[in-house]
């Protein structure tokens, strides 16, 4: 059964909390009190680990707090670790890594394997004062579990055809992908990824936080029938959860 043991719970946007059949809390994209779909009590939540796609501040805005609470890896592209570094993260806590390479983190407690994928999108953070700082690649993951099974979560991008490869080399059975359109890929390209990639769920995201990003996970499901891909389509509300 795809990810068997592994609850997933969205918290709006890009941002979500993936719970390991051990029971450890991976929090994805840190975009929390800045986040107008995220659930009040999901903000400070203690976590395990952090996994950061790309440095938009609608991806880690509450990157510092969040790090505050993480008791294990804070891991993402190796530019933007090295940045968290200079601005009082914990280094011992900052795994940084690029694309193509494979990091455990079973040795800072948390039983996973994370590989870091392609993206096609931009990546820098927006400070306070108005200062755009450019902070390396953008990038996906595959999170495998110790029950062999993978999840491949896309980040933001468009639909690039090595995503079949992805599928080939890692096998995820389960996709989280954005729809919203404009910043990344719109319900048309979320099929053909979810098909390419061989999916037999996808989670959509990136969709419905502001007016420009209109892709719908109806939409989704139109298109995924409409290419005759057999992926069912996960929806959750904010807050909402699904265990394998």
């Amino acid at each position: 059964m795809a990810l068997s043991g592994v609850e997933i719970t969205w918290l709006g946007h890009s941002t979500f909390i993936i719970e390991t059949p051990e029971g450890k809390k991976l929090l994805v994209d840190p975009w929390l009190e800045g986040n107008p779909q995220c659930p009040d009590k999901y903000c400070g939540l203690e976590v395990d680990a952090i996994l950061m796609t790309h440095a938009h501040n609608d991806h880690i805005g509450d990157i510092f707090t969040a790090a505050e609470v993480c008791d294990g890896p804070i891991v993402g592209i190796y530019d933007l670790t090295t940045w968290l570094g200079t601005k009082g993260v914990d280094g011992d806590k900052l795994v940084g890594m690029n694309k193509g390479g494979t990091v455990s983190l079973a040795d800072q407690g948390v039983d996973v394997e994370v590989t870091m994928t392609h993206a096609l999108h931009s990546s820098s953070f927006l400070t306070e004062d108005g200062e755009l700082i450019y902070l390396g690649d953008p990038a996906g993951f595959v999170v495998k579990f110790s029950n062999g099974e993978s999840l491949y979560i896309a980040g933001d991008t468009c639909l690039f055809g090595d995503m079949e490869w992805i599928g080939e080399l890692y096998e995820p059975t389960v996709g989280i992908l954005p729809i919203g359109d404009h910043f990344t890929m719109d319900p048309r390209q979320a099929a053909y990824a979810a098909d390419l990639i061989g999916l037999e769920q996808v989670i959509p995201c990136h969709y419905g936080t502001f007016p420009l990003l209109t892709g719908t996970p109806a939409q989704l499901v139109e298109e995924l029938d409409d290419i005759g891909a057999d992926v069912e389509v996960v929806t959750l509300d904010p807050g909402a959860s699904k265990k394998w």
